[in-house]
């Protein structure tokens, strides 16, 4: 039964003679990890031995991490084998620290009592610490770098963990990239702008991880990079040894998504002049709502700003005179009863464009995968049948 042993007793299982040596084909399958599931069609991502040892020297050394460290496991080992971060922690000798659920009481109880340096986690995980109850919270005297990636974590959150004691970095990547592949490395002249200029510059799907060949944004199919100007939209691609083999025994998907030798993300963002990348969405979650283009990410990162919601979801919601309009499912702060539709409104329209604004807000639950993510092809057929 799982968790009758104890890890001390697994080791025992294993052969002490046994000599584990590379394979002679560096490119000959390691892993097998599935998607997420988040557009309802999960492929099989093959990885490869090169891909998985680069990617988690490159965790280890983009995250700072050495024999000192001290890893709490935040994020699912299964997603991605952990962003590999469970090769790259053992690889530099780190401690690892082993949790079965995520309990923001029990998050905080072992970074008091271990000491921990780092964690990983889905922005979800960075809410629930950010609205955990104030009995279950601890101040510690360390500061501990917690990774984020899934999702661009919104700005709010990011200054709430920055006034707890934790320092935020911001990877992104895919299964397809063995988790992490780009990093918002912070610059110094950050340090002097409003906490809320920082956290929206941290935001940002950044630049490269150093074992990554290469990332642009471009046109999808002529491959033509976007201007730098941070306004043109094209789909962000990479290339390199941490991309993986392909889908298993799917061909056709593997061919679409490495087409031209690049891997297609399927996010759609833009370059900034300062050589960062950002994410403005997701191709299937742009809403077009009478020919404008709408970021669903944008309409989101108003909705954590107010006080009172604690989670946001934003989807298309077909409209017969606008083709689709911007529908919002949100979940409140614990302890807020009353807040109402016109509120919510009202307060996107005093901080977007208004054609931007949504038209419908659901109150509820929003539905995650086992890893945290929003499944926002649940949320889409919920507006559809409204």
């Amino acid at each position: 039964m799982i968790g009758d042993g104890d890890y001390e007793a697994f080791l025992e299982e294993g052969d002490p003679a046994y000599e584990w040596r590379a394979p002679k084909d560096e490119w000959q399958g390691i892993t097998l990890n599935y998607t997420s599931g988040t557009t309802g069609n999960p492929k099989g991502v093959v990885y490869h031995h090169r891909g998985a040892f680069l990617n988690a020297l490159g965790n280890a050394l983009v995250f700072g991490i050495n024999d000192k460290s001290v890893y709490l496991w935040t994020l699912p080992m299964f997603h991605c084998n952990g962003w590999t971060f469970t090769w790259g922690v053992t690889a530099v000798g780190g401690t690892h620290v082993c949790l079965r659920a995520v309990d923001p009481a029990m998050i905080f109880d072992l970074i008091d009592r271990h000491r921990v340096t780092h964690m990983c986690g889905a922005p979800i995980v960075l809410n629930m610490l950010v609205h955990a109850p104030q009995e279950s919270r601890k101040s510690f005297s360390q500061l501990v770098e917690v990774a984020t990636g899934g999702a661009a974590p919104p700005s709010a959150i990011i200054a709430s963990m920055e006034r707890m004691g934790f320092r935020v970095l911001h990877l992104y990547g895919l299964t397809e990239s063995y988790g992490p592949a780009t990093l918002c490395t912070p610059q110094p002249d950050w340090d002097n702008l409003p906490p809320d200029q920082r956290a929206w510059k941290m935001s940002r799907q950044g630049v490269t991880y150093p074992t990554l060949d290469d990332l642009m944004v471009a046109h999808p199919e002529s491959l033509e990079p976007v201007p730098a100007d941070g306004e043109t939209i094209g789909e962000l691609m990479m290339r390199g040894n941490t991309v993986m083999k392909g889908y298993l025994k799917n061909s056709d998907a593997t061919q679409a998504a490495l087409a031209g030798g690049w891997f297609h993300t399927g996010d759609l963002g833009v370059m900034h002049p300062d050589g960062y990348a950002e994410v403005k969405d997701r191709s299937k979650d742009i809403i077009i709502s009478g020919g404008e283009n709408i970021s669903s990410l944008e309409v989101e990162e108003v909705l954590y700003r107010h006080p009172d919601i604690m989670e946001a979801a934003v989807v298309s919601r077909p409209d017969e005179k606008w083709g689709e309009t911007p529908c919002a499912f949100v979940t409140l702060r614990p302890g807020i009863e009353h807040l109402s539709q016109d509120e919510i409104v009202e307060y996107c329209r005093r901080n977007m464009a208004h054609y931007k604004v949504p038209r419908t807000i659901i109150f509820g639950e929003l539905p995650k995968t086992s890893t945290g993510k929003i499944q926002k092809f649940v949320l889409r057929e919920k507006a559809g049948n409204l």
